[in-house]
C-alpha cells in the first residue's frame, strides 16, 4: 500500500513570507538608553530651553559642535614635578582660573597646595614655594569667581582657609591665611564658591553639615542640617537661588538655601559608590553614578520629577567617579572619570535622546585629577572653547584644548555668546535677604585681552575681612573671639611703641625717616605700574633711535660722494652739507 509522504513545515519567527529574515537594525554604540516618564516630561522638558529648533528628519543631525577635537599641549607647555596629592579623596585636586594654576600636592607636616601662573610652565622645582597653612591634608580647593588672587580650601583639620595671591604668583612659602572659618567638627571636602553673590562661600564637611559663610565678616550666615550621612556633591543653579546635593544615602536633594526648605528628594543612582549632580543653565538636573551592577551610568532630570529620569545611559563598568564638567555657554558637559584616560563630551539639546554624544578625546595614561578653565580664559584667535588641565600619576599636568575648526581667524559669535563676568551681581546681605539676580556677564569680544592665549583680568583686588560677633557661636566660643581680639589689639599698641631709631643724613643733618614713604597699597601699586610704563616707553624710544640710525647709514652709503672743491674756492655749501644735529 503505497502512503503519500508530506513535508511538514514548522512556523519559523525569524523569517517572513518570502522565506527571507529580515534585516536586524544595527547598534552604533555600546551605550543603552532608556527613556522613562510620560509625555508631559518630555513637553516639560522642552519648554526649560528658550530657542526650541524646529524638528527636521534629518539623517546627521545638525549642529555647530560635531566636529569638536581635543589636542593635547606639548610637554614643554605642560607643567611637570609636580608631585600630586595621594589622597583617596574623591575631589578633582585642581582649579584654574584666568591668572593662576592651583593644584594639591603631598606635603610633609601638614596639607599644602601649589599655585603657579601660567607662564610657568616647563619643569616646577622640587623647592618651589607652597601655599601651606593646614595641620591636616587638603582635600578641595576652589578659586573665587569674582577675585581672581583669591582661593578657597577645605582641609582635614576640619578648618577652611581663604588665601589671597599676589600677582605674578608667591615667591616663598605662604602661611598666613586672610581669614579662618571655623565650624566644622569633622574634616571638610567641599568648598563651592557662590556665583553671583560676593564673597559668598559654601562648605560641606564629614559632620553632615552645610554651611554658607560670608568671608567678608568671616560668619556663618546660614547652616543647613538636612543630609542624614556623607555629602558626596553640592551645585548652584544659574542664579544661586537653589541648590542641589548628593549624598551617601543615595538620594538626590534640590534645597533652598535661605529657607532651609529640602523642596524634592529622590534615589539617584541604585550603586553603592559615589555620585554627583549639577544644575544646567535650563534648570535641568544632570548626575552621575553608579548602577546596581556597579556600571557607570548619567541620568537628566527635571527638579519638578526627579524620581522619574528622562535618560538614564549605561557607559562603561569602570570604578572611577565621573566628574561632570558643564559649559553653560554651549551646552556641553565633559565627563571625566577618575583613574580613566578619556574624556567624554556630550551636548545637551530639546531634541530626543537631548544628550547627544559628540566623541571621546583619548590619552594614553590615566587622570588623577582635572580643573577646566572658566570661559573668559580660553583663547578666542583659535576657536578654543574649552581647555582642561589633567593631573597625571607621573607628576605631569597636562593641557588640552578643546577646538571648533573654523577657516575663518575672525571672531566667531555663535561660539562665543555673552559668557560669566568676574562681576558679582549681589553683595551677601542681598543675597541673605532673599534678592535674586542674573549672573554678569560679559562679551569676549569686546573686553577680552588675547594675551599669550587668554583674557587677562584686571588690577588685583584686596580681599578685607571685617570681623564682626558670630550670632552661632557659643559662650565660650565668644569668650575666645573676644581674647583673640585684645590679644591682637595689644600687640598692635606694641609695635606702635617700639619705634625703631631714626637713620640721619650725613648731607642734611636730619633723620631719613621725617618724610616716610606712602604706605598706601594701592598708590604703591599706581607707582609700580607708572614706573614700568616708563621703562617700556624707554625702550621703544631706544629701539626707534637705533632704527633711525641704521636707517641713516644705509641713505649715506647709496647717495654717491660729492667731489671736494678747489683749494682756492671757498665752500659755499659746506652749512648745506651739515647735519642737522650739528652746529
Amino acid at each position: 500500500m503505497d502512503m503519500e509522504v508530506t513535508e511538514i513545515k514548522r512556523p519559523n519567527s525569524f523569517s517572513n513570507k518570502s522565506g527571507k529574515r529580515p534585516q536586524v537594525s544595527k547598534r552604533y554604540s555600546r551605550e543603552r538608553c532608556y527613556s522613562f516618564g510620560s509625555r508631559p516630561s518630555i513637553e516639560k522638558l522642552r519648554d526649560n530651553f528658550v530657542d526650541q529648533p524646529k524638528m527636521s528628519f534629518r539623517v546627521v543631525r545638525s549642529s555647530k559642535f560635531r566636529h569638536v577635537y581635543g589636542q593635547a599641549l606639548k610637554r614643554e607647555q605642560c607643567y611637570d614635578n609636580i608631585r600630586v596629592s595621594k589622597s583617596s579623596w574623591d575631589s578633582t585636586f585642581c582649579a584654574v582660573n584666568p591668572k593662576f594654576l592651583a593644584i594639591i600636592v603631598e606635603s610633609a607636616g601638614g596639607g599644602a597646595f601649589i599655585v603657579l601662573p601660567h607662564n610657568k610652565v616647563g619643569r616646577i622645582p622640587a623647592d618651589h614655594p607652597l601655599v601651606g597653612g593646614h595641620k591636616g591634608p587638603v582635600l578641595d580647593i576652589a578659586w573665587c569667581p569674582h577675585n581672581d588672587n583669591v582661593i578657597a580650601s577645605g582641609s582635614e583639620d576640619c578648618v577652611v582657609k581663604v588665601w589671597q595671591i599676589p600677582d605674578g604668583g608667591i615667591s616663598r612659602t605662604l602661611t598666613e591665611p586672610v581669614v579662618d572659618l571655623v565650624y566644622h567638627q569633622r574634616r571638610v571636602g567641599l568648598v563651592l564658591w557662590h556665583p553671583i553673590a560676593q564673597n559668598v562661600l559654601l562648605t560641606a564637611g564629614s559632620d553632615n553639615q552645610i554651611a554658607i559663610w560670608n568671608v567678608g565678616t568671616g560668619e556663618v550666615l546660614l547652616s543647613l542640617d538636612c543630609h542624614p550621612d556623607l555629602i558626596y556633591s553640592a551645585c548652584w543653579n544659574w542664579t544661586g537661588s537653589k541648590l542641589v546635593t548628593t549624598c551617601r544615602d543615595k538620594k538626590i536633594r534640590i534645597i533652598d538655601p535661605r529657607k532651609g526648605e529640602v523642596e524634592s528628594e529622590a534615589i539617584a543612582h541604585e550603586g553603592s559608590k559615589a555620585s554627583r549632580a549639577i544644575f544646567l543653565k535650563h534648570g535641568l538636573v544632570f548626575t552621575t553614578g553608579f548602577s546596581r551592577m556597579s556600571e557607570r551610568q548619567y541620568t537628566l532630570r527635571t527638579p519638578d520629577a526627579l524620581n522619574e529620569p528622562i535618560v538614564t545611559v549605561e557607559i562603561d563598568t569602570s570604578n572611577g567617579v565621573m566628574f561632570p564638567l558643564y559649559d553653560p555657554d554651549t551646552n556641553l558637559i565633559y565627563l571625566c572619570g577618575k583613574g580613566d584616560s578619556v574624556i567624554r563630551y556630550f551636548e545637551v539639546t530639546p531634541e530626543p535622546p537631548f544628550v547627544h554624544y559628540i566623541n571621546t578625546f583619548q590619552t594614553p595614561d590615566p587622570q588623577r585629577g582635572i580643573g577646566m578653565m572658566p570661559k573668559r580664559g580660553c583663547d578666542v584667535a583659535t576657536c578654543e572653547i574649552a581647555k582642561f588641565y589633567r593631573l597625571n600619576n607621573s607628576g605631569l599636568c597636562q593641557v588640552v584644548s578643546m577646538t571648533v575648526p573654523r577657516k575663518s581667524e575672525l571672531f566667531q559669535e555663535d561660539l562665543y555668546p555673552d559668557t560669566l563676568s568676574d562681576e558679582a551681581s549681589l553683595t551677601a546681605d542681598e543675597w541673605l535677604s532673599g534678592e535674586d539676580a542674573e549672573p554678569c556677564t560679559m562679551s569676549l569680544k569686546e573686553r577680552a585681552l588675547v594675551v599669550q592665549g587668554g583674557y587677562v583680568s584686571g588690577r588685583a583686588q584686596q580681599l578685607t575681612v571685617t570681623k564682626r560677633t558670630n550670632a552661632l557661636a557659643t559662650g565660650k566660643d565668644r569668650e575666645k573671639e573676644k581674647e583673640r581680639e585684645r590679644e591682637r589689639r595689644r600687640d598692635e599698641e606694641d609695635k606702635d611703641n617700639r619705634s625703631p631709631t631714626p637713620r640721619v643724613d650725613s648731607h642734611a643733618g636730619t633723620p631719613a625717616s621725617a618724610t616716610p614713604p606712602p604706605t598706601n597699597p594701592l598708590v604703591e601699586k599706581q607707582l609700580s605700574d607708572l614706573a614700568d610704563e616708563i621703562r617700556k616707553l624707554k625702550s621703544v624710544v631706544v629701539k626707534q633711535e637705533n632704527r633711525i640710525r641704521a636707517l641713516e647709514a644705509t641713505v649715506k652709503s647709496l647717495i654717491p660722494p660729492i667731489p671736494s672743491p678747489a683749494p682756492d674756492q671757498p665752500d659755499h655749501n659746506h652749512e648745506e652739507n651739515m647735519a642737522p644735529d650739528e652746529v
